[in-house]
Parts: C-alpha cells; sequence; structure tokens
C-alpha cells in the first residue's frame, strides 16, 4: 500500500482555498477595504486590519522567487529530488508549491511557471507548478 498525502488543517479562514484547488482553481485571499493580498490566509489583513476578507482566482502564472532542493529524508509519498519552490504570482503575492517536469540543475530563481492541479487522492486535490516554457 502505497503512503498517502499528509492532509493540511482544514480552519475557516483557510477552507477556501483548499475547496478552490478541489476545483481546480488557485484562489487567494484578498482584502475587501485595501484589496491586499495575502497567503497564507488569515482572519485579518495586516495592512489595515480590516476582518473582512474575500477570496479571488489566481492567473495561475508566477516566476520562481527561491528554490530548495530536497534529498533526504526520503519522505513517502514524495519523489526525490523534491523540487520546493517559492512561486512570486503575476498578482504579486507568494506561496511554496512543488515544481515538477524540470531536472533541479535547471532549476533558475526568475523562471516563468504555471499551477496545474494533482489529484493525489478521491477527495484531495494538491497545487504544483510547472516550467511555462515546458506547457
Amino acid at each position: 500500500m502505497s503512503a498517502q498525502h499528509p492532509r493540511p488543517g482544514i480552519t475557516h479562514d483557510n477552507r477556501f482555498f483548499w475547496e478552490g484547488l478541489a476545483q481546480h482553481k488557485l484562489l487567494i485571499q484578498r482584502c475587501t477595504s485595501c484589496h491586499r493580498l495575502q497567503h497564507p490566509p488569515a482572519p485579518m489583513c495586516p495592512g489595515c486590519h480590516c476582518f473582512e476578507m474575500e477570496a479571488i482566482e489566481a492567473s495561475g502564472r508566477g516566476t520562481v522567487h527561491s528554490f530548495v532542493v530536497a534529498h533526504h529524508p526520503p519522505i513517502p509519498p514524495f519523489e526525490y529530488p523534491n523540487v520546493i519552490v517559492l512561486v512570486e504570482l503575476e498578482e504579486g503575492t507568494r506561496l511554496v508549491s512543488r515544481l515538477v517536469g524540470t531536472p533541479p540543475d535547471e532549476v533558475a530563481i526568475g523562471m516563468a511557471v504555471a499551477v496545474e492541479f494533482e489529484q493525489v487522492a478521491d477527495d484531495f486535490v494538491l497545487h504544483r507548478f510547472r516550467s511555462a516554457a515546458s506547457r
């Protein structure tokens, strides 16, 4: 039996994000008052301290802001080497994800990437990114 992907802690503040992934949408939290985007989701805007937040659909396009290549210790069900990226979305916010389809020695800061969705269980979808050049 293969190992299951770890599940996130679902809260009132981040539920929209995980439900969006299930619909193959990358949703980002936005303050209804000052329109500041933030990720990870939180109950309050750090800019204007408003408690009214909404979700907007991101384009799914961005660039690699930073990355690390994990080799050890191997943790099932992840594949190694595991390229973990901090993606700066076109909208301006950043999120951590995996990069697939690019050899680790070809990953570069500033590389254009696009989101894709991975069904890892019947009821669980994750986001990951792939080089925009390979799409």
